[in-house]
Parts: structure tokens; sequence; C-alpha cells
């Protein structure tokens, strides 16, 4: 039986990152045939958006260089979006020709995380980023944009609140439609995540991607609905992890949200069941269980 809390919405779209930000940190290379199964059987489930790809160079990241392959799969089924990652001229290219109608681009919060991931300053970032969201708002193309280390950056420490907000706002005024906040290394408190949103303005074209390192990634998010953010990116089975952060556990997990979601009689779309049954069946196939916790709970009967 569902309580309700004052100020919560009622509703909540749930961002499905798991075959993108889930499989790309993966040590084996997921099969093609798996990964299609796996989005399928997401949309299946309930799922309006499905974050499927991205068009980063295989070098960098070769657990996701069969994505023109993959999105030749996909049994696209209708009222689904399936937006995938890119992260420069090169990847909209890819994007455009295989006839993808939204994309996301990746941003930093900081001057290291920028140099290390994007080989880019602070400020140079956005000239990558101009021509790409130009270009694709030109093709019909819907852009959102993310923000990494808005919280913490292992090289730098707390990152300024006035930080985060000025690079958000730059790339809400390129024409992206929504600003996610990434919690990179998973660091955030509930307070710090109340103090962000406020210092945007609102919650209007924001976004939240938390990361449960320290254990914060509910608490966080339900700072987040407190302060009116009503998308909240997730990873069923809470697969993916955090490469800057020794003791990270992952992206939050779907599963784990929308059990806490559904108890606070919040609308998702969402069939825990078929969740569930989607985190066993793919734990399976990478060898190794699921680190959500109500997986974990369900699983066992």
């Amino acid at each position: 039986m569902p309580y309700r809390m004052r100020g919560l919405p009622e509703r909540v779209t749930v961002y499905e990152v798991g075959p993108r930000d889930g499989l790309q940190n993966e040590s084996a290379i997921v099969p093609v045939e798996v990964k299609a199964e796996f989005i399928d059987r997401l949309a299946d489930a309930g799922h309006q958006v499905i974050e499927a790809t991205s068009f980063v160079h295989p070098k960098w990241v070769p657990q996701l260089a069969d994505a023109g392959e993959l999105l030749g799969r996909l049994d696209r089924r209708p009222g689904v979006r399936y937006p995938v990652l890119v992260p420069n001229e090169r990847g909209l290219d890819r994007a455009l020709e295989l006839g993808v109608t939204e994309i996301a681009i990746f941003a930093s919060a900081t001057e290291t995380f920028a140099a290390k991931n994007l080989n880019r300053t602070l400020e140079s970032q956005f000239d990558m980023f101009e021509p790409v969201v130009a270009r694709a708002l030109e093709h019909g193309v819907r852009v959102r944009a993310y923000v990494s280390m808005c919280f913490g950056d292992p090289w730098e420490g707390p990152t300024p609140v006035a930080q985060v907000v000025a690079v958000g706002e730059r790339l809400l005024g390129l024409g992206c439609y929504e600003l996610s906040l990434g919690d990179t290394i998973g660091v955030g408190t509930p307070g710090h995540v109340t103090e962000l949103i406020g210092a945007f303005g609102g919650p209007e074209r924001l976004a939240v991607h938390f990361h449960d390192t320290y254990g914060q990634a509910l608490g966080n998010t339900l700072a987040a609905l407190q302060a009116g953010v009503t998308t909240v990116d997730a990873s069923t089975g809470g697969i993916g992890g955090c490469p800057y952060a020794e003791s990270a556990t992952g992206n939050l997990a779907t599963e784990d949200l929308v059990w806490m979601l559904s108890g606070l009689g919040i609308e998702t779309g969402l069939d825990l069941d078929k969740l569930v049954s989607t985190s066993t069946w793919l734990a399976e196939r990478l060898g190794r269980p699921s680190p959500s916790r109500v997986v974990q709970a369900l699983a066992k009967g």
C-alpha cells in the first residue's frame, strides 16, 4: 500500500541508461543479440525512454563498438524513445546516417575531468558541443546534456555549485531540452542536491543521475523529487560502475528506484516483476549477480 508524502510529483519518468552507461563498464564484450534482447525486455517492462548505445570511438569504449549494428537490430516500439550518446561531430554523423532522432552529449563540471575524459578545458569543451547541438537541432534531433562531477571530483574535491550552474546553463542555452546532473563518484548528499537544484532557479529542464558509491542514491533522489525534479536516470539491475571511485557500486538501480516510488504512490508505468526478471536474465549472461537490493530480495522469492 502506498503512503504519499507532500510535495512530491504524481509521476516520474525513469530515463533508463543500462544498455549504454551500464554495459559500457563491463570488462567483457556483451554480444549484440543480448543487447538487443535486453533493450526489448526493457521496453516490454514499460520503459518509454531507453538510452541504447553510444557512438564513441571503439578504441575508447570497445564494449559499444557494435552501436550501428545494434540500432539496426532494434524492434522499435511505438511511443518508446531510443536516444544515443554522441561525443562529437563524428559521432553525430553516424547517428544521423542511421536516422537517430534523439542524442545526448556528455560535459564536465570540472577542469580536471574535462581534461581527462574529453581532452578539453572546462571552457573549450563548449567549442566541441556547440556545432554538435546546432547541427542536431537543424536535423530535428532532440539533444539532452549530461554534466558529470556535479557534486565532487576525485582530483579537485567538492565541485562549487556556481561552477555547475554556469556549465549547465550554457548547455541549456545551446538548445538542449534537458540537463542531467550527474553525481559521477557518488559523493552527493540530500542537502547538497537541494542546494544545487535551487541554484538553477527551479527544476524545469533538470534531471538527476546518481551513483550509489556511499549508499546515498535513493536519499538524493528523494531530495530531488522534493525539489520538483520529475526525471531520474537509473540502470536496470544497478549495472555500471564508476572508474574514478574505487568503491563505486554503480548506477542507481531501476528496481530500487521503482520500489521506492511505488511505495510513495508515484506512477512510473514500469512493471517491477518484469524488471526483476530482466535483471536476473542479464546477470546470468554477465556471469555475476545483480547489485540491486530489490532484485536480490525479490529474486529469492
